[in-house]
């Protein structure tokens, strides 16, 4: 079985390893892992946060990190997953841009 890999993100939003399930959980518990938030209307958000842990699972390559979920309206549960923050602020671009389309 894969071990689960943590990981912690730091103020330049740069993502590191974390081997100690103790530290890890310390700094989870008080981290703001958010990267972006947009109401889009009274019962429709767009959330873009750090997951903190891999959720690739086990899979190749880089580690999948961030992701992005709509809460409400038409495209409730919509989600995509990124692996570098880049990625996930324009990602959260585009879901901004679909739920507005809907």
């Amino acid at each position: 079985m894969d071990k689960i890999k943590m990981y912690k993100m730091i103020a330049d939003g740069t993502s590191v390893s974390v081997y100690d399930v103790l530290e890890w959980s310390k700094w989870f518990e008080i981290a703001d892992r958010r990267i972006a938030h947009t109401q889009v209307s009274d019962d429709v958000e767009v959330s873009t946060v750090f997951l903190g842990l891999d959720h690739s699972f086990g899979g190749s390559g880089s580690p999948v990190l961030f992701e992005t979920m709509v809460v409400g309206g038409d495209l409730d549960g919509e989600q995509e997953r990124y692996t570098t923050i880049e990625d996930a602020q324009q990602g959260h671009d585009r879901m901004v841009a679909s739920v507005l389309r809907k």
